[in-house]
């Protein structure tokens, strides 16, 4: 089992920026992928970033350029930096980790909005 909690969430004005944790505890092994994903109102979860143990990494379209996924395996711990923040990035962020197991955290807010 994994558990993956998530921290750092809030609300920022538009152009501002975020730092997403998320910390890994329980049965995390190599090799394996840590990622984010998102999901706004009415809409399906999407991934945001991955990275794999081996630094692979993998971002959506539409983060490009203003999201940077970065990790501390040492420490178990996966972050997000949320750089130019819009209104479209307003959602339910999830940390999640693929290994031999897949888990989920709970999911922290982000809300873009003067």
């Amino acid at each position: 089992q994994v558990r993956l909690v998530e921290s750092g969430g809030g609300l920022v004005q538009p152009g501002g920026s975020l730092r997403l944790s998320c910390a890994a505890s329980g049965s995390i092994f190599r090799p394996n992928i840590m990622g984010w994903y998102r999901q706004a109102p009415g809409k399906q979860r999407d991934l945001v970033a991955a990275q794999t143990s081996s630094g692979t990494t993998t971002y959506a379209d539409s983060v490009k350029g203003r999201f940077t996924i970065s990790r501390a395996d040492a420490k178990n711990m996966v972050y997000l930096q949320m750089n130019s923040l819009g209104p479209e990035d307003t959602a339910v962020y999830y940390c999640n980790y693929k290994g031999q197991i897949t888990g989920w955290g709970q999911g922290t807010q982000v809300t873009v909005s003067s």
